[in-house]
């Protein structure tokens, strides 16, 4: 060894190297945020002014629901009749039927039953058995009318006859004889009492 070489103690050259390199590092984070504690803030322009926030919109408050009800007056259970309605129909505007005369009443005097049965004996139509007058004669007028049947055994299968004569006595004449005599003579010649008879009308 040179006698100029000098001797630095260890001790002094560690001391050297530690202050050449600054602080030992520190130990990293294991858990975020990954900065140092000691690292400053990042700047990251000029400071920009911010809009004041927005107001929060609140709902106005609503009247509370009430949760009773006040009760109502019952109503009367009894049933009021319902009123008819009243239909006036206007009858249309028609002549009224003639009303249908009454029918000749009975004769007082003649012709008679058997002069009745005279008159019609062995005429066209009239049977050549036993007859009688059951209804009649009736008179209006000059004008009779009659309803002749047969007697006996056959009287359930003969039709009653009806008889229309005009006349008394010697001028007893037949107008009519049989199941139908509402011919044109007796429609309009004979009175509304014998028609009626004869016609129905």
């Amino acid at each position: 060894m040179s006698p100029r070489t000098t001797v630095v103690p260890l001790a002094f050259v560690a001391a050297a190297l530690l202050t050449a390199c600054g602080a030992p590092p520190e130990p990293l984070p294991t858990s975020p945020p990954y900065v140092s504690p000691s690292a400053a803030p990042i700047s990251i322009g000029p400071s920009i002014d911010l809009p004041p926030p927005l107001p929060t919109a609140t709902a106005p408050t609503l009247p509370a629901v009430p949760t009773t009800y006040p009760t109502l007056p019952a109503y009367p259970t009894q049933r009021l009749p319902t009123p008819r309605a009243t239909l006036t129909t206007t009858p249309p505007e028609t002549v009224s039927p003639t009303p249908t005369p009454s029918h000749a009443p009975k004769c007082t005097a003649k012709p008679t039953k058997p002069q009745v049965l005279a008159l019609i004996k062995g005429k066209p139509g009239v049977p050549d058995k036993p007859l009688r007058v059951y209804q009649g004669p009736y008179c209006s007028g000059t004008w009779s009318f009659a309803t002749v049947e047969v007697t006996g055994a056959d009287a359930d299968d003969l039709e009653p006859l009806m008889v229309v004569a005009t006349g008394v006595d010697d001028t007893l004449t037949l107008v009519a004889a049989g199941s139908e005599v509402c011919i044109d003579r007796v429609q309009t010649a004979a009175p509304p009492g014998i028609r009626v008879l004869a016609c129905g009308f």
